[in-house]
């Protein structure tokens, strides 16, 4: 039987989950697409996630599979959006999902729906009844796996550290 969870990433996993990211950044590069490739996610922002309780782990069998962040309240990069509107109150409290690898030992096993599945549950436990999510255009297999989990597209939104880069920008209820 397999045994899996979510649970908080510590600065003992950051070892793993900077593997983990490079790994995705490698990916994405075999595949063209031009996501995470001037450096961002580094330590600084994965050891940030740590700091400020964000950051969690998908565990399988007592291995980190796959990482993400978890933003709660507000998230600055989704304050203007183009190409379409957020859906509900402007002043509406939601949690955004970032930084999500899956590690290269466990791609292609649908691991990555298992985690938003767990991140949708902590925002329902965190008292959120909205989340939202953002990819780059050319990664179809995250905009899958979005628009799977049951999210709606909703427009364009720009990155903070990256205010050239253009991203999808998704919404769900829960």
């Amino acid at each position: 039987m397999t045994v899996s969870y979510l649970r908080k990433t510590t600065l003992e996993d950051l070892p793993t989950v900077l593997k983990i990211i490079t790994s995705a950044k490698e990916f994405l590069k075999a595949q063209g697409i031009d996501q995470w490739q001037d450096g961002y996610p580094d330590l600084e922002a994965l050891e940030a996630d740590v700091k400020n309780q964000i950051g969690y782990v998908l565990i399988i069998d007592n291995q980190i599979a796959g990482t993400a962040a978890l933003l709660p309240d507000h998230d600055s990069n989704y304050d203007v959006i183009a190409d379409g509107a957020w859906q509900g109150a402007a002043d509406a409290k939601y949690t955004a999902i970032h930084r999500t690898a899956m590690s290269s030992d466990f791609r292609g096993q649908h691991l990555s729906e298992k985690m938003i599945s767990g991140l949708l549950t902590l925002s329902s436990q965190f008292g959120y009844h909205q989340v939202r999510i953002d990819t780059h255009p050319d990664n179809k297999l995250m905009q899958h796996l979005i628009t799977k989990s049951g999210f709606d597209y909703r427009g364009t939104v720009l990155m903070d550290h990256d205010p050239s880069e253009l991203r999808l920008a998704y919404q769900l209820f829960i």
